[in-house]
């Protein structure tokens, strides 16, 4: 499975990682709902399970996925400070959502 980061994502979620309450943990990406042909995404800190794969990141951020999750395979976890302040992710293959 593939998961892209981009640099202002990585600082947020190294913010993330480096709070007291993910101690241990790591960040899960997962599919809120799907509508179709894409789906809807979200974050969290837990740990990994036998139903997932933990994907290594060019930015030294592991991910936790769940494994065969197609909506997942492939996402890209985005920040953007304009026109708001919003963590964005998406699934080229998929169509697109956050």
């Amino acid at each position: 499975m593939k998961c892209k980061i981009n640099r202002n994502a990585a600082k947020v979620l190294k913010k993330m990682l480096d709070s007291e309450e993910a101690e241990g943990k790591m960040i899960r990406v997962y599919v809120t709902h799907i509508h179709g042909d894409h789906a809807h995404y979200d974050i969290e800190l837990d740990t990994p399970t036998e139903q997932d794969e933990v994907v290594h990141t060019d930015k030294d951020i592991d991910i936790i996925l769940e494994k065969g999750n197609e909506y997942l395979d492939g996402i890209w976890i985005q920040y953007f400070y304009v026109p708001q302040e919003e963590m964005v992710i998406t699934n080229p293959k998929m169509g697109h959502h956050h």
